[in-house]
């Protein structure tokens, strides 16, 4: 694929490209909503990524082109004021400008070929692939000095302030830092990080509902906004520092909706720490216990799930009982299920989903047997 692209990249720009730089999407195992509430996550980093291959120029001009969007290309000024522009995925790229020259870094003009096989729309993060891929670009081409953790912070400022996204910092952090074969347990509030390995029996299978997510920004920022302003009326930093007894006691200073957003994060928190040991002694039953409890936690106090969702962990709970450790993953109103399983049990699984999901819910799902692969990667175009 990568000689292909740099066929592409040639014919587009009249001069091969100089270097690529990788960043994986994720799936988070366990720890949902709870990053922007300083908590604990447990992601893993997946061999799907997004490739920006790129060549320096001479000037301050930034051109993009994207594999995905042929007939499409965006073009901006890094000299200039950074704004949005028309092509939605070409504002990750002026995003990422915008936040490196907030910060006061001096960028070059460079021409970029985009390329990603992170499904879009799927819960698996192709944003954040994308604007660390894009981070790492700009660290080479402009000497910027910057750690992968830099990048993914950078990355999180440019969904938060450009993007008007309020998402935490697990995404691209995940895709900056992720190592083969591991999770990456994050602690949210130091963003110091614990790689955690995935037993080598263990397989990571996906499956992605294919249900169309809408309104997903704005009920994404209200939780944020209920979680934020439980921790104020509990006069604590932030979720991190609650506990359900903690809860208890401002029970009747919270709304509904704050105390049960509250409750799920507390909650969670204490799930990732408890799968991590679950992981380290490869006890996918009690695996299968903490993710179930996950899933309905977010199904009931959290209200992300859909029917679809819930649909697919039905299913392949009744496919494979506690052979599965299954839960919807990332932010929810849609997107994928995470679903990890003994490898001679995949079969199982796909069999499972092909023959009731489409007739429970009328949509096909897209399978996918993942393992965990590498973070953030700049390398020579040969």
């Amino acid at each position: 694929m990568t000689q292909s692209l740099s066929v592409l990249f040639e014919e587009i720009y009249q001069a091969p490209a100089q270097a690529l730089s990788s960043a994986p999407g994720r799936v988070n195992i366990i720890g949902e909503h709870t990053d922007y509430s300083e908590g604990f996550v447990l992601p893993c980093s997946l061999e799907f990524c997004t490739k920006v291959l790129y060549r320096k120029r001479n000037d301050t001009l930034v051109t993009v082109h994207s594999t995905q969007y042929p007939g499409e290309h965006d073009r901006f000024d890094v000299s200039a004021d950074i704004s949005q522009g028309d092509s939605q995925w070409g504002n990750y790229i002026r995003a990422m400008a915008f936040v490196l020259k907030r910060q006061g870094h001096q960028l070059s003009g460079v021409d970029v070929l985009i390329d990603s096989d992170v499904p879009q729309g799927s819960g698996l993060s192709s944003s954040a692939a994308l604007e660390v891929a894009i981070g790492g670009m700009f660290n080479d081409t402009a000497k910027l000095n910057l750690s992968t953790e830099d990048i993914a912070l950078l990355g999180q400022q440019a969904e938060n302030d450009f993007m008007d996204c309020q998402c935490g910092i697990m995404d691209q952090m995940i895709s900056a830092k992720g190592e083969p074969g591991c999770a990456l347990k994050i602690d949210c509030r130091d963003l110091s990080t614990q790689s955690v390995r995935i037993p080598d029996d263990l397989n990571l299978v996906i499956i992605n509902s294919n249900y169309p997510r809408k309104l997903v920004d704005s009920e994404y920022n209200q939780r944020r906004i209920d979680c934020e302003s439980a921790a104020q009326k509990m006069n604590i930093k932030s979720l991190r520092d609650a506990n359900l007894d903690i809860l208890q006691q401002f029970k009747t200073a919270l709304t509904d909706d704050e105390y049960r957003r509250a409750r799920h994060v507390i909650t969670e928190n204490q799930r990732v720490i408890s799968a991590i040991d679950a992981l380290a002694s490869n006890d996918l039953e009690k695996l299968g216990d903490l993710m179930q409890a996950s899933h309905e936690s977010l199904r009931n106090d959290f209200e992300v799930t859909v029917a679809a969702t819930d649909g697919i962990v039905d299913i392949i709970k009744g496919a494979l009982a506690d052979k599965a450790a299954v839960r919807m993953t990332g932010g929810g109103f849609g997107g994928a299920v995470v679903c990890l399983c003994r490898a001679e049990d995949v079969a199982t699984v796909k069999r499972a989903i092909e023959q009731h999901y489409h007739a429970q819910f009328d949509l096909i799902a897209d399978i996918y047997d993942c393992r965990a692969g590498s973070g953030l990667e700049i390398l020579p175009v040969a």
